[in-house]
């Protein structure tokens, strides 16, 4: 009785699909893995390099004498940003009184006297306290604008209220944006819109950060109301037909055929 040796595809066809799905979960895994771990991971060695780099910067500076890692066998990691943080504490208390008041008017007319090192002190100290102060409503909302042109849309952050010889040159009420770039926030363009041309964002501003950085691959979700999701706010084609009326305007026309 002789045996039966002919292959069984559907024998062959379940092994070769459990061997896939085999594959599939590790590949699953390993990528939940690095999910998990990369952000952990490169959040870690970041603050490591700043505060290393502090440390490099700062350790150095303590006397002997008042240096902990005289008297112990290894180093301190953090203490360089620990004294900073308390040196500026010291200053800004230091400041708050009249002393302080006066060494700092006392600097400040010094600095005035500097040809090129005022206006970079005075921009400093004028972004810092704009940025920095409670009241300040700087990079603390996220909006929506078209940029560079008509139809094209940007996420961008108010600065403050237009002031000065912009907003007495333009006729509408202007807002100052900052335009951040993509991977990098930190660079980007400062421009002047019309309040009426601002779109307000549900999202906060670490939000539409990590939009930009992500290059749009991380997108907060929409926290408006239900009822609010499906209402269009913003309309490029009304745009398109403003465009259209202002170049058919008898100046435009004359300017044209002018050039």
């Amino acid at each position: 009785m002789s045996k039966d040796t002919t292959p069984n595809p559907q024998k062959h066809s379940e092994h070769k699909t459990s061997k896939g799905g085999f594959l599939g979960r590790l590949r699953a895994y390993f990528i939940a893995g690095i999910l998990i771990t990369a952000p952990i991971s490169i959040t870690v060695y970041l603050a490591w390099l700043f505060v290393a780099y502090v440390d490099s910067k700062v350790t150095p500076l303590i006397p002997a004498q008042f240096n902990p890692e005289t008297y112990l066998p290894y180093s301190l990691p953090g203490l360089g940003l620990v004294v900073v943080v308390v040196g500026l504490i010291l200053i800004g208390a230091f400041t708050a009184g009249f002393m302080g008041r006066f060494f700092q008017r006392l600097w400040d007319r010094l600095m005035e006297n500097v040809p090129v090192l005022r206006g970079v002190y005075k921009a400093l100290k004028q972004i810092l306290e704009t940025v920095l102060a409670q009241q300040s409503t700087a990079f603390r909302e996220a909006v929506l604008v078209e940029y560079p042109r008509r139809g094209m849309w940007v996420v961008a952050f108010i600065t403050g209220k237009t002031q000065g010889e912009v907003q007495n040159i333009t006729e509408q009420d202007m807002i100052n944006l900052f335009v951040p770039t993509t991977p990098n926030p930190t660079s980007g363009f400062l421009i002047f819109a019309p309040k009426e041309d601002i779109v307000p964002l549900s999202m906060n501003v670490e939000e539409a950060l990590k939009m930009v950085i992500s290059g749009g691959i991380v997108t907060p979700p929409d926290r408006r109301p239900i009822e609010e999701q499906d209402k269009v706010l913003v309309h490029s084609t009304e745009a398109e037909h403003l465009d259209e009326q202002l170049s058919s305007h008898p100046d435009a026309v004359k300017r044209r055929e002018e050039g």
